[in-house]
């Protein structure tokens, strides 16, 4: 067919959650909720950090960072979708949309390597603790932040690249609430094996080998605490990964659910909903477990609180 005779698509119609009815309000009001909880988790994680000097060290930091991802992923997808319900589907153009999957990709793959980093930092804190100070000094630790948002930012741009070299023809309709890669890829009209060929060897091996390098990181680990002739220290050696293990398994849990191994198409309501998890859920998860388990940061958290008591009650006392 020749080419000038196609319907050229400059916007897609993203149809989000699909008619919602008398549950749009609602369902607005929750995910409206829960993305505000999310939000302010991670800055609270994020500010406490860079205020308190007793929260400086490594693992922190790490934190702080995978808060800061948390939040540019969130922000680049919630805000959208929560137009979506209200609207009943929304139209954005071919533009908008490739940058939004941009801006999605950056803080996914980010979070990959920071996961992976955090991991590296446990592993030298229990199986070479004599040298921690030397490996993880702030310099490394700059050092290791900046490649992975480096790497983030260059892979995910690769992708960006070739998918504004797609063409898009005649449908338009993308049944999801973002516009994610596989939707962009099957709607094009012109060759797209060059964008899934990249994806497929940068995708994989970004999201596969972190998760390798956590698990070989942890499998030295527990040998190392194996060997640990006390209770109370192996108990203490386990707390100090606890937090770090259940964000590696609900992050990787859902993002292999969406990416590794999708769900039939048929099963579009079912991604959704994964992806909502992914997108809303493992950004409220995260701070709420790291605060819950880390005693250094709940100490904080109540320390703050009962200056700010404290605060209230002085006036009372000297008035």
């Amino acid at each position: 067919m020749d080419d000038n005779n196609q319907t050229v698509v400059t916007e897609f119609l993203l149809l989000g959650f699909g008619n919602l009815k008398n549950f749009r309000i609602l369902t607005f009001i929750i995910l409206l909720v829960i993305h505000i909880m999310a939000l302010s988790g991670n800055v609270l994680v994020i500010t406490l950090v860079a205020a308190k000097k007793s929260l400086h060290c490594p693992m922190y930091f790490f934190l702080s960072q995978l808060s800061f991802s948390e939040i540019m992923f969130t922000t680049d997808i919630v805000p959208n979708m929560l137009q979506l319900i209200l609207q009943g589907g929304r139209k954005v153009s071919v533009s908008q949309c490739i940058l939004q999957f941009y801006l999605s990709a950056v803080p996914t793959i980010a979070q990959c390597l920071l996961l992976a980093v955090m991991s590296f930092d446990r592993h030298v804190a229990i199986c070479r603790p004599l040298h921690y100070t030397v490996i993880m000094t702030f310099a490394h630790q700059i050092q290791m932040v900046i490649v992975c948002w480096l790497l983030s930012f260059s892979l995910s741009i690769v992708v960006y690249v070739y998918l504004r070299k797609l063409r898009f023809c005649y449908h338009n309709t993308i049944d999801h609430f973002f516009c994610d890669i596989a939707p962009l890829v099957k709607l094009s009209c012109s060759d797209s094996s060059s964008v899934e060929l990249v994806t497929a060897l940068l995708a994989y091996p970004i999201i596969l080998s972190p998760f390798i390098f956590i698990v070989a990181s942890y499998i030295s680990i527990l040998q190392t605490v194996l060997k640990i002739p006390s209770g109370i220290g192996k108990q203490k050696a386990f707390s100090t990964c606890s937090s770090h293990l259940t964000s590696v398994c609900l992050y990787y849990g859902t993002l292999s659910s969406i990416y590794i191994f999708p769900l039939k198409e048929k099963f579009i309501n079912a991604n959704k909903g994964l992806t909502l998890l992914y997108a809303l859920v493992t950004p409220l998860f995260n701070p709420l477990v790291y605060s819950l388990r880390n005693k250094d940061i709940r100490d904080v958290i109540y320390s703050f609180f009962q200056i700010s008591q404290l605060g209230k009650t002085l006036p009372q006392v000297f008035h």
